[in-house]
């Protein structure tokens, strides 16, 4: 039986203020409430019920904060580590020795599920890096009134799932290209063009899709990367804005009804 693997959630801030804790009195987006509970309580209950995750890991600025967080406080495996300011280079920091895959996500991943975790997982095997998305349509068809960031390619419209595998400290020069353009996230021309100009034409001309456009952006840095197509659009669903909240809040209470 394969061994459960280690988790990292990136519960950190961004640089600047965040809109969505104005007026809240919370300190942090991670403990934010969502549907009474902070989202990243939802987050790691998530991972914690999965059979497939392991120790996890939790990745801050200042982690105090949330190690002070009562609901936390009974977790079986549950760490806490102090983060730089850039997501990639904190990341880089935590991660474990050798190339041992290990399971990334974020704090604002609030619907995660463990049968998300199983599809992501099952369909990550075999990579040095996999990211979990979800084609347009797959959302739309339910939540039509979500909106995102789209990556257009032969075959679909596609937004990131806040899912990664990586194969441990192999991935190093990826994150390393990462932390040049993080700033551009959410930005899906400048990101594709920023791995060249091959890439950029394919993608406007739609010459491949986009499991073939990350497979090739991986060969870059010597890594086979995949895209994991998530079959449940409320992957790509998180709390990023007012709006996403409400909807996520409004899909939790289905979920409990």
């Amino acid at each position: 039986m394969t061994a459960p693997i280690p988790a990292i959630v990136m519960a950190g801030s961004r640089p600047g203020p965040d809109p969505l804790l104005d007026g809240t009195g919370v300190a942090t987006k991670a403990l934010l409430p969502i549907a009474g509970l902070p989202m990243l309580v939802h987050v790691v209950r998530a991972l914690r019920a999965s059979p497939l995750v392991g120790p996890i890991t939790l990745l801050a600025q200042n982690s105090a904060d949330l190690a002070a967080e009562p609901l936390l406080a009974d977790v079986a495996d549950l760490h806490f580590s102090d983060s730089g300011q850039g997501i990639s280079s904190s990341l880089a920091a935590a991660l474990p020795p050798g190339d041992a895959p290990v399971l990334v996500t974020t704090a604002d991943n609030v619907l995660l599920t463990p049968a998300m975790i199983a599809e992501f997982l099952a369909g990550a095997e075999e990579s040095d890096v996999a990211v979990a998305m979800v084609e347009r349509q797959i959302l739309h068809v339910r939540y039509p009134e979500s909106r995102r960031t789209w990556l257009k390619f032969r075959g679909g419209w596609w937004s990131g799932a806040n899912l990664f595998r990586l194969r441990g400290r192999r991935v190093l020069p990826l994150l390393d290209f990462w932390g040049r353009i993080e700033r551009d996230r959410k930005k899906g021309l400048r990101i594709v063009a920023a791995f060249g100009p091959w890439l950029l034409v394919g993608a406007l001309l739609r010459l491949f899709t986009i499991q073939q456009g990350v497979a090739r952006a991986g060969l870059r840095f010597g890594l086979k990367a995949k895209v994991v197509p998530m079959s449940d659009g409320e992957a790509c669903i998180d709390a990023d804005k007012p709006a996403d909240i409400e909807l996520i809040e409004k899909i939790m209470t289905a979920r409990a009804g």
